[in-house]
């Protein structure tokens, strides 16, 4: 089956009408990332680029302070493609043109040069001891967190928290390692009183997702965006009605084409030794604690009785029973 992405992200954006105040239209713009945001963004969206695309991309995550003092005439006779190309690689990237992505890029050496921002690692190699293991994963845990935290859209995020804390039932969908992100929420969210099932079953999924209606949720996880046992339920849930929401890590997946928010995920460097689905389930359990949390918030009063009478229930379960 062959999903269409909802809109192409390489798409110029249009212009505000005439009607539209200049008040109105800044509103409507999303800001650009921030400077610290870059790199997660480079490694988010560099394999839906084009090859010229893809080494611009790498060319300013690589060297941010070098491609800060370029021309955009520069960076293309650096990297070999045009100014055409580098312009809306700066625009895929989320910046209105060259010249924000080079403010970015200066904010960005700038942080790498005061220790806020550090260099990229090595990635893992086959001979390393164990202590450069642990520090190597450790670091890119940490960098993957926050580019995830840098990168996700509050907005985004608020309004999925509210459709979740009204929600009249919660289904969530993930496959393989983002099944065990999927009941990880699901867990989470029973805990505070919400009607909440996650699904790894493709067709338990899509025979849930047909009893979905206005006022039910529909979250799905996929890190690729394309995983089609997901998209398939999501799409049905959207169909009947009910508000659908993706954590992917690739927002102009074919996910998105059903999702009426987009939480966005980072992922880590990947190497043989850390494949895709390590490094993005990391960024995922982030997002999903973000969600969780903040429902809390908006439900306490019902979140907390709950949350205690779940802890109660565990507790007596390990208590010796006297015969």
């Amino acid at each position: 089956m062959t999903y269409d992405v909802k809109e192409s992200f390489t798409s110029v954006p249009e212009q505000p009408s005439a009607a539209t105040s200049p008040a109105t239209a800044a509103a409507a713009t999303p800001a650009p990332p921030a400077p610290a945001a870059l790199a997660a963004k480079v490694r988010t969206l560099a394999p839906s680029m084009t090859r010229s695309m893809q080494r611009v991309a790498e060319a300013v995550a690589a060297d941010p302070a070098g491609c800060a003092a370029l021309t955009v005439t520069g960076l293309a006779e650096l990297t070999g493609t045009s100014e055409a190309t580098v312009v809306r690689t700066a625009r895929l990237l989320g910046y209105p043109g060259y010249r924000d992505l080079r403010l970015a890029l200066a904010g960005l050496a700038a942080q790498q040069q005061s220790g806020r921002a550090p260099a990229v690692t090595a990635d893992i190699a086959v001979d390393d001891p164990v202590a450069d293991v642990v520090a190597k994963l450790a670091y890119d845990e940490q960098q993957t967190l926050a580019d995830t935290a840098a990168g996700l859209d509050t907005v985004q995020l608020g309004a999925a928290v509210a459709a979740l804390a009204t929600a009249r039932r919660i289904d969530i969908y993930g496959i393989g390692a983002s099944g065990l992100v999927a009941q990880d929420l699901g867990q989470k969210l029973l805990r505070i009183g919400l009607v909440a099932h996650a699904h790894s079953d493709p067709h338990l999924a899509v025979t849930n997702a047909v009893q979905l209606r206005s006022g039910d949720v529909a979250i799905a996880i996929t890190h690729s965006g394309s995983t089609g046992d997901v998209i398939e339920p999501l799409r049905v849930a959207f169909d009947h009605g009910a508000t659908t929401v993706a954590i992917t890590g690739r927002p102009d997946g074919p996910v998105a084409q059903y999702a009426d928010h987009v939480l966005t995920t980072s992922t880590a460097r990947e190497s043989e030794l850390r494949p895709a689905a390590m490094s993005s389930r990391t960024s995922q359990l982030l997002v999903v604690d973000c969600l969780f949390t903040c429902v809390t918030q908006r439900t306490y009063e019902t979140a907390a009785p709950a949350l205690a009478a779940s802890y109660e229930a565990l507790a007596h379960r390990h208590t010796p029973r006297n015969r």
